[in-house]
């Protein structure tokens, strides 16, 4: 496998996996769009809903949505940790079945769904109450929700609320069961810490403006009181206010 840092290394490729954080998809889309085949499919593989739309506007192509759930982290220079789980859920086109026939014949289970906003939402909720907590407690979900003193459940059920209230009145259609699904998550991968804790323990950017951040934003517009994820989102914007020069990651 070879591995390079240039833009221009997309050259050729017939699908384009798009895997780059939340804060830098507008300049990493720039960056390829003069290398890109004209021929190539482009996955937006990433935390947040609005990523596809954004990078299809850089590009001026088609850009396929696509959920990812998968539990990694960074185990030094060139290493990812693989904890568990990885299917992916990406929209109907017509490369959509090649891909996810490909994807399956390399152990990758792949659904094409005609609602994968909703699957992008419902991921977003999970993202919501998982990732500032993780990020502001330093602690892994099993701990997080292993703390029989405290009423977790009730308060992430706030934090869901808020996005399910958000999620309807944009007209989402969520899948059934979204709310029931966050607390067991913390049993299916008990020891994961956040993306948004290991940005901030890396001394990078989180994601948050465009997790419970974008769920405030949208509520502003839409005229919904959204108070638990304001209140994590300010929170995990302070702790990055301590890192040196908080660069994008």
């Amino acid at each position: 496998m070879q591995a390079s840092t240039e833009p221009a290394a997309v050259q050729g490729a017939q699908c384009v996996l798009f895997c780059v954080k939340s804060t830098d998809t507008e300049s990493a889309g720039r960056a390829m769009a003069p290398h890109l085949a004209e021929s190539a499919t482009v996955l937006s593989l990433q935390n947040g809903v609005d990523n596809a739309e954004r990078l299809q506007a850089v590009l001026q192509r088609p850009v396929l949505p696509a959920v990812v759930y998968v539990a990694t982290a960074m185990a030094g220079p060139g290493h990812v940790r693989h904890f568990g789980r990885g299917e992916l859920v990406i929209a109907p086109s017509p490369a959509s079945e090649a891909l996810a026939r490909s994807c399956a014949a390399a152990g990758i289970p792949v659904q094409v769904s005609d609602n994968v906003a909703g699957a992008l939402w419902a991921k977003l909720v999970l993202n919501c109450v998982y990732n500032p907590l993780s990020a502001i407690t330093g602690l892994p979900y099993g701990d997080i929700v292993n703390s029989p003193e405290l009423d977790i459940p009730r308060m992430m059920d706030d934090i869901v609320q808020e996005c399910l209230a958000v999620a309807r009145a944009s007209g989402i259609r969520l899948p059934e069961g979204t709310a029931e699904a966050v607390l067991p998550l913390a049993a299916s991968m008990p020891g994961q810490i956040s993306s948004t804790a290991q940005d901030l323990a890396r001394g990078r950017r989180s994601e948050i403006d465009h997790l419970n951040g974008f769920i405030v934003r949208r509520g502003e517009a839409l005229g919904i009181a959204t108070p638990a994820n304001r209140l994590l989102h300010t929170l995990v914007r302070l702790l990055e206010k301590r890192l040196p020069a908080s660069p994008s990651a």
